[in-house]
């Protein structure tokens, strides 16, 4: 019974770090998208905000995912949380960076264009940006694995 708790405790640790992770992934988004995003998405109901902050959100969890896989490790749970977290972290990073480097290839300004939507259907670039995020996920992951 002990190691049931002893377990329960351990993903319980490990999901606060990833929701940590997952928290600072929105703020990042939020920061390279035009407009406060929890308005963007909840109230005004941009399905291209939408669709970018559900790819996101995935691909943060594919990250954490082999973070945490890759964080067994001999030298302890701190460890292991700490190796998450930074992992993680790194998982951000990159996706951020890949967002802001896209965004200067691409005609326009991404974030606008991404939060464009017509006809009640997000535009094609918030599609292609959130399979870049989930791309980079797993770019990220096999390199922590």
């Amino acid at each position: 019974m002990a190691e049931i708790f002893e377990s329960a405790g351990t993903a319980l640790l490990y999901g606060l770090v990833g929701f940590v992770v997952m928290a600072i992934g929105f703020i990042a988004l939020d920061l390279v998208t035009p407009g406060k995003l929890v308005h963007v998405v909840w109230t005004e109901r941009n399905r291209g905000a939408a669709v970018l902050l559900a790819g996101q959100t995935v691909a943060i969890g594919l990250v954490i995912d082999q973070s945490i896989r890759a964080s067994e490790s001999e030298q302890g749970l701190g460890h292991g949380l700490f190796s998450t977290l930074l992992y993680g972290l790194s998982g951000v990073v990159v996706m951020t960076l890949i967002a802001c480097v896209v965004g200067l290839l691409t005609p326009g300004r991404l974030g606008h264009t991404v939060l464009d939507d017509q006809d009640g259907r997000a535009h094609p670039a918030a599609w292609v940006q959130t399979a870049m995020y989930i791309g980079t996920a797993f770019m990220v992951g096999a390199a922590v694995s």
